[in-house]
C-alpha cells in the first residue's frame, strides 16, 4: 500500500503528455512547454488596436483646458493622477450626507456613431446622472466619466468630452476625472459606449424623499427636450427608414434640471422624479405605500405622436415607455404651486398640471400606484 501512494505523489509531481507535438511537463502545477513559434512580422500593442500615444494627447488635451470649473476651492487634485482629491466640509449642514448616482445614455450611442455627431451625447450622459441626483433636494459636487470605443478617435472624444464639460459647468459639478478605454474586438469600427458617475451633497432634515409625499400633494411636470436618452432600442426601429429627416429631433440632448432644483432649494418640495426609461411608472418610486397618483392628461409633442402613430401602441404603453414630454416632476403642497411654476418657467421650461396625490382605497403594489385620469 505504501509503494502504491509514492507511486501516485510521484505522478502528481511529474506528468508528461503531449500536447501538439509540444512536450510539456507539469511541476507542482506550474506548466512548462515549448514556446510557439515568433510571428512572422513584429507586433506590438499599437498594431493590435491600442494607440497608447493617441490616449496620452488626449489627457493632455484634457489637462490643458483652463475653462471655469464649480467647486475649484474643493478640488485638491483632478485629471491626470491615479484618483481625484476633493475636499469634504458643509459646515451650513447639520446632517451632511454624499448622494452617488450612475448612468448611461443606451442605445442611443448607435445614433451619435451613426451620424459622426458626439456633441448631444455628452450632455446627455451628465444629465442622466446629474437629474437622478437632484431628485433628492441635493447639489452636484463632482462628476467621472467613463469613454470606451474600438479606436480612439481624438476629434470624435473631444467633441464629446468637450459637451460633458459644459454640461458639468451648467450643473455647477466639477469634472474630477474619467476613464478612456480603445477596446479593439469588443467594439467594431466607431462604435462606443459612455458611463457617467455623479457624486453630491444633501443634508438629511432637508432632503426631498417619498417619506415627506401627502395625501393632497400635487404634482407639477416640467417639459422634457424631445425623447431624452430613454427608449432608443424602439425609437431607432421606429425611425430607420427615414434616419435623416428625424436627425436633429432624435440628437436632441437631454435637458439638464440642476439649476431649477438649486432655485426651488428653500421652497416647499416633498419629493421629485426623474422621467427615464419606464416612463411615468417612475413616479410612484417616489410614492410611499398607502397613496397613490392621480394623472391627468396633457398635450403630447409631435415626436412622441409620430412613434404613437407608426407604432401603434396604446396611450399607456406610450406613457409607460417614454417620457412623452415630462422629464422631471416635483411633488409639492398646493402653497408651493405658484412659486415652482414661476422659477421653472423663468428658466425656460413649460409646466404642466399632472394632478395629485391621493389615498389609496386598497393596498397597491408600486406598478399599480398611477391612476390615468381621461386616458384614451
Amino acid at each position: 500500500m505504501q509503494n502504491v501512494t509514492s507511486t501516485i505523489q510521484r505522478e502528481k509531481l511529474l506528468e508528461c503528455r503531449v500536447y501538439d507535438k509540444s512536450f510539456a511537463i507539469t511541476f507542482g502545477g506550474f506548466l512548462s512547454h515549448r514556446p510557439p513559434a515568433p510571428p512572422s512580422s513584429p507586433l506590438n500593442y499599437k498594431d493590435s488596436g491600442v494607440d497608447v500615444e493617441t490616449g496620452d494627447q488626449f489627457v493632455d488635451w484634457i489637462q490643458s483646458d483652463t475653462a471655469q470649473s464649480a467647486h475649484k476651492d474643493r478640488i485638491i487634485s483632478g485629471v491626470g493622477g491615479f484618483a481625484s482629491l476633493f475636499r469634504i466640509d458643509f459646515p451650513e449642514m447639520k446632517k451632511p450626507c454624499l448622494i452617488t448616482c450612475t448612468d448611461g445614455v443606451g442605445t442611443k450611442v448607435l445614433l451619435a456613431s451613426f451620424f459622426e455627431s458626439y456633441e448631444s451625447v455628452g450632455q446627455d450622459l451628465v444629465a442622466m446622472c446629474v437629474n437622478d441626483l437632484v431628485t433628492t433636494g441635493g447639489k452636484p459636487l463632482m462628476f467621472l466619466d467613463y469613454y470606451a470605443t474600438s479606436k480612439l478617435d481624438l476629434k470624435a472624444a473631444q467633441e464629446f468630452l468637450s459637451s460633458v464639460k459644459k454640461a458639468c459647468i451648467e450643473s455647477e459639478c466639477a469634472l474630477v476625472g474619467g476613464e478612456t478605454a480603445e477596446m479593439p474586438g469588443v467594439y467594431k469600427e466607431k462604435d462606443f459606449d459612455c458611463a457617467g458617475f455623479a457624486v453630491g451633497v444633501v443634508d438629511q432634515e432637508e432632503c426631498w424623499s417619498q417619506d415627506k409625499v401627502c395625501e393632497n400633494d400635487i404634482l407639477i411636470g416640467l417639459s422634457s427636450n424631445g425623447f431624452h436618452s430613454n427608449g432608443y432600442s424602439l425609437i431607432r426601429k421606429v425611425f430607420a427608414k427615414d434616419l435623416d429627416q428625424w436627425r436633429e429631433t432624435l440628437l436632441k440632448p437631454t435637458h439638464l434640471y440642476v439649476k431649477v432644483c438649486l432655485a426651488l432649494k428653500n421652497a416647499s418640495i416633498h419629493a421629485a422624479a426623474h422621467i427615464t426609461g419606464g416612463g411615468m411608472q417612475n413616479i410612484p418610486r417616489v410614492v410611499p405605500d398607502g397613496l397613490c397618483v392621480k394623472l391627468k392628461s396633457w398635450a403630447w409633442p409631435e415626436e412622441f405622436l409620430e412613434v404613437q402613430r407608426r407604432t401603434q401602441m396604446t396611450a399607456l404603453e406610450m406613457l409607460e415607455t417614454l417620457n412623452c414630454g415630462i422629464g422631471f416632476v416635483f411633488i409639492a403642497p398646493e402653497s408651493s404651486r405658484q412659486e415652482i411654476e414661476k422659477k421653472s418657467q423663468d428658466l425656460g421650461f413649460l409646466t404642466y398640471d399632472l394632478g395629485c396625490i391621493e389615498k389609496a382605497k386598497t393596498p397597491l403594489e408600486k406598478n399599480q400606484k398611477l391612476i390615468y385620469e381621461g386616458l384614451i
